[in-house]
C-alpha cells in the first residue's frame, strides 16, 4: 500500500495530536476533577471532531453529556455507596422500617423520573446484617396502588413477600438469616417488571458470623430507568443516579483491600457486566462463599444476581469502571475509583 501527500499529513496530524494530548494529560495537576474546565469526563483534552461547526467537538469516549443533577455534590450518594458497618456478637433482633412511596427523582442533569421509591430512594436502603440475626421488617404502604417486599435468600416461606399490600395497608416481615451472602430485595407485585424498573428494590448484606476481611466497602447498584414506557431503559445510573461517579470518582487508599458489593437490577436488559480498567478483580459469586471463583476483570451478571468483588489497587491513579453493555456505559454507567 502506498500512500500520498495528503495521507502523510494527516497520520501526522493525528500522531501529533495524540503525542499533545498525552502530554497534557500528564501535566494535569493530580486532585483536578473530572470535570475542570479544559477536561473531558475522561481527563482528556476536547477534541474537535471532523465535521460539522467549528465548536463541535467531543470529550473523549465517553463524554456524552450525561451529568448528574447539579444540586448534587461529591457525598451526595453517600448513604447508598457506603454500607452499614459488620457488627460481631451474638444473633439479635433488628427492627426496621420501610416505606413505599411515589415522587419524583432526579437521574441526571436533565432528567427527573416519576419513580417508585422505598424510603424516598432509589435503590432503597441498605439493609445489613450477620449471620444468625432475626430481622423484623414493618412496611407501609404510602402509595397509590398496591406495593409488596420481597427478599431473596433462604428463609420461611410465609412472608415470602409475594401478597400485595394495599395503598395505605401495611405488613410485617420476619426474615431469618439463614445464610451469609449478598441478596437483593424488591417489590413483586404484578406487573412486577413496572415495579421493579420504576425504582421498588435494594441490597441486603448478611455477613458471615465472623465478617470477612477488614476493607474499604462500597455497593454499587447498576439501575436503569424507562423514561417512555417501552420495556427499555434510556438512562442507567450506578446507585440511581446517571453520571455521578464520572462526576465525583470512588476515592479509595492505594494498597488497601476495596470490597465492591456489585448488584444488577437494571430490569429492561437481559443482562450487564461489570468491567475495571487497569487491573482485576476476585470474583465471590453471590457473596456466599469466603474464598474466590475467579480472578478477572469483567463479571457478567443476569437482572438480579449480584456479587462480591475483592481488589487492591497498587498505584496512585484512575481506574474506570462501567458495564461492557456500551449502551449502558455511554448513557450514564460510567465511573471510576481513585487510588489516592
Amino acid at each position: 500500500m502506498t500512500l500520498d501527500r495528503r495521507d502523510w499529513l494527516r497520520l501526522t496530524a493525528v500522531g501529533a495530536g495524540g503525542a499533545l494530548a498525552g502530554w497534557f494529560a500528564a501535566r494535569r495537576p493530580p486532585n483536578t476533577p473530572v470535570s475542570a474546565p479544559g477536561y473531558g469526563p475522561a481527563g482528556l483534552m476536547p477534541v474537535r471532531s471532523g465535521g460539522g461547526s467549528a465548536n463541535a467537538h467531543i470529550m473523549g469516549p465517553y463524554g456524552l453529556g450525561v451529568e448528574p443533577p447539579a444540586n448534587l455534590g461529591p457525598n451526595a450518594l453517600d448513604a447508598a455507596l457506603h454500607p452499614p458497618p459488620f457488627e460481631p456478637g451474638r444473633p439479635r433482633l433488628r427492627n426496621l422500617d420501610l416505606w413505599a412511596s411515589e415522587q419524583p427523582i432526579a437521574l441526571t442533569k436533565e432528567v427527573t423520573f416519576q419513580a417508585w421509591t422505598y424510603n424516598g430512594t432509589v435503590p432503597g436502603p441498605i439493609i445489613r446484617a450477620t449471620e444468625g440475626d432475626e430481622l423484623r421488617i414493618h412496611f407501609r404502604n404510602l402509595g397509590s396502588r398496591p406495593h409488596n417486599l420481597h427478599f431473596h435468600g433462604s428463609h420461611d416461606p410465609a412472608p415470602d413477600g409475594w401478597q400485595p399490600v394495599p395503598a395505605g395497608g401495611e405488613a410485617t416481615y420476619p426474615i431469618s438469616t439463614e445464610s451469609f451472602g449478598l441478596y437483593p430485595y424488591h417489590c413483586h407485585t404484578p406487573p412486577a417488571n413496572e415495579h421493579i424498573s420504576r425504582g421498588l428494590y435494594g441490597a441486603m448484606i448478611i455477613d458471615p458470623a465472623k465478617g470477612r476481611p477488614p476493607a474499604r466497602e462500597v455497593v454499587l447498584v447498576l439501575c436503569g430507568f424507562d423514561l417512555d414506557g417501552d420495556g427499555k431503559s434510556e438512562v442507567y445510573g450506578w446507585n440511581g443516579v446517571g453520571g455521578f461517579f464520572d462526576r465525583y470518582p470512588i476515592k479509595v487508599p492505594v494498597g488497601d483491600l476495596v470490597r465492591v458489593y456489585l448488584v444488577n437490577m437494571a430490569w429492561g436488559d437481559p443482562m450487564a457486566s461489570f468491567h475495571l480498567h487497569a487491573h482485576t478483580f476476585d470474583v465471590f459469586r453471590s457473596g456466599t462463599t469466603l474464598t474466590p471463583q475467579e480472578r478477572t476483570d469483567v463479571v457478567t451478571l443476569a437482572p438480579t444476581e449480584r456479587a462480591i468483588l475483592e481488589f487492591r489497587l497498587p498505584t496512585r491513579g484512575r481506574y474506570m469502571f462501567h458495564p461492557h453493555q456500551t449502551h449502558m456505559a455511554e448513557r450514564g454507567a460510567m465511573g471510576w475509583f481513585a487510588a489516592v
